[in-house]
């Protein structure tokens, strides 16, 4: 069958089962758009292409597949980049399409010419530039194949004008077969045994999630093994909703902004078992160095991440769920009840220093309370500064509530877009983003997006007209009177913005009008900004603070 080689990228992308398309067209993408027009793919006309890469991971994450997203060669294309690293360094599939002049005047500085396969090559799993129009549908199976296998993550494909203009024999690979590219999904026999023999002589052992165990689809595995070892769980922040929050076995967040009992739990065990975590330096920054005391299991599908920031006793490469599922072929007779008693009552006393109520509004009660009328299937999308924090220790996630937000790259201006990708691809679902006041107004034109496809995310805006999160690092680093560059003089009246944008708004600034304020946003399915009025001095967590929320 001979076609235009953009019908063909089409083509490929409903073989894929491609619905909805990220993106902002230009001159360099003109032939793919008009090969779009003709198709029954949705596409969804952002207002920045940042934006594109982040609805299409909210759209992944939230329906656990690939995004797509396309922009068009130079700014477009540049404009992308911020998005592409967060979907990197959180291990997100995207396939990111992006235009390109014609292949004869590449490296000529041709208007809007910029090299994108340069500039994402360290934070991009594989890219393309495709001279060859007869390649594209390999490329693009390949691309697919490798976004969302192993490791996840983002693959550019960059495609010339007058290469989507050519016209191929259009033939789709029925199969894959890459040189190099052979990822390990099953653990090693004996080093899942020698774990599991390490796991039956331990008397204080924690498991530690990330990421992977969600994006591996084994949360189901990952709770059939807790419950037949009987070992508590702590995650880090991308995996804290891999794991039922309200499990016995839950303890909690650790890192530099973990629950302070999850970090001196770790550094009393005998054993951690990371499954599924890069185990990077916010997850370990309160972990003892050298803690002679204590062996690590770590099970990761990336062995490259494996003993990079911590000695590893025992490394098993493969996937979360075919790891548990041969950890669970092994009998577990551990005696943990005193441990588990531990940490339980650890929990419940912080928890409930935490809902305490120490400012007119406490923006952790009000996450948690949200988080009570969210039922199973619905997804809150955290920004990135103290309100992430605040949102990572109060949402009760696990099972179907997904909990997502920039881990990795902490990426402020995150949560807006993506929340509105997750809300496209589960419109019946309640989705809450949360977000400061600083992180809404990096992308908050695409207020727009959401208002025209009637995206219902209920957007809350935590207003301390600071940088929270900043202004917090320059206390502890110098002192409280180190402040610079951190207070937002200027800031729009949200409730007005929000009715020149036609969405409901309320401007709450006390604990006592939440209950009405929660009524409120969840009233109908459409988009709803809630600003909440929060004292600055609110910490991320007690030990970054003063001595009022101590």
């Amino acid at each position: 069958m001979k076609i235009k080689a953009a019908e063909a990228i089409v083509k490929c992308f409903e073989i894929e089962n491609t619905d909805v398309i990220f993106g902002y067209p230009g001159g360099a993408v003109l032939p793919l758009y008009e090969a779009l027009r003709n198709s029954n793919i949705k596409h969804v006309l952002v207002r920045q292409e940042q934006s594109a890469a982040h609805m299409a991971s909210g759209y992944g994450r939230a329906l656990n597949k690939t995004g797509v997203c396309i922009a068009t060669s130079g700014p477009g294309a540049t404009n992308l980049i911020t998005g592409i690293a967060t979907a990197y360094m959180d291990s997100i599939p995207l396939v990111v399409i992006t235009g390109q002049v014609s292949s004869n005047s590449i490296g000529r500085d041709m208007f809007q010419e910029a090299d994108i396969i340069g500039a994402t090559e360290s934070f991009t799993k594989n890219s393309y530039l495709v001279k060859d129009a007869n390649e594209l549908p390999r490329v693009i199976k390949e691309a697919f194949y490798i976004a969302s296998t192993g490791r996840k993550g983002p693959v550019l494909i960059d495609i010339p004008r007058d290469v989507q203009e050519k016209t191929i024999d259009f033939i789709y690979p029925q199969e894959i077969n890459i040189r190099g590219y052979k990822p390990t999904f099953i653990g090693n026999p004996r080093q899942v045994k020698r774990a599991a023999d390490m796991i039956n002589k331990s008397h204080k052992p924690v498991i530690c999630i990330g990421g992977g165990v969600r994006s591996g689809n084994a949360m189901e595995e990952l709770e059939l093994f807790v419950e037949k070892c009987k070992i508590p769980v702590v995650c880090s922040l991308m995996g804290i909703d891999s794991f039922d929050n309200d499990s016995p076995y839950f303890a909690g967040l650790i890192g530099s902004h973990g629950y302070p009992f999850a970090n001196k739990m770790i550094n009393e065990s005998d054993l951690l078992i990371v499954i599924g975590a890069r185990f990077a330096d916010r997850t370990t920054f309160m972990m003892e160095k050298s803690n002679h005391r204590q062996n690590i299991i770590h099970i990761d599908i990336d062995p490259a991440e494996i003993g990079k920031n911590f000695e590893t006793r025992i490394p098993v490469v493969g996937d979360a769920k075919e790891t548990l599922n041969s950890l669970l072929e092994y009998s577990y007779k551990l005696d943990t009840a005193d441990w588990l008693k531990d940490v339980q009552t650890r929990r419940k006393n912080y928890l409930k220093k935490l809902f305490a109520k120490k400012a007119s509004l406490n923006p952790k009660l009000l996450i948690n309370k949200i988080s009570s009328f969210m039922e199973n299937g619905s997804i809150w999308v955290a920004d990135v500064g103290v309100n992430q924090i605040w949102a990572a220790h109060s949402f009760i996630a696990g099972k179907n509530k997904k909990f997502l937000t920039s881990g990795g790259l902490g990426t402020m201006g995150y949560s807006l877009p993506s929340s509105i990708g997750a809300k496209l691809a589960a419109p019946r679902k309640k989705v809450v983003a949360s977000m400061g006041d600083g992180g809404f107004q990096m992308l908050m034109s695409d207020l727009a997006t959401a208002k025209e496809y009637s995206a219902g995310v209920k957007f809350i805006i935590f207003n301390n007209k600071k940088l929270g999160m900043v202004r917090e690092l320059q206390k502890n680093a110098y002192n409280e009177n180190s402040f610079f560059g951190i207070d937002l003089g200027f800031n729009p009246n949200f409730m007005k913005l929000a009715d020149a944008y036609g969405i409901k708004g309320m401007k709450i600034a006390d604990d006592s009008e939440a209950d009405h304020a929660i009524q409120e946003i969840f009233k109908d399915n459409e988009p709803f900004i809630l600003e909440c009025i929060v004292d600055p001095d609110i910490p991320s967590v007690p030990h970054m603070g003063g001595e009022n929320y101590e």
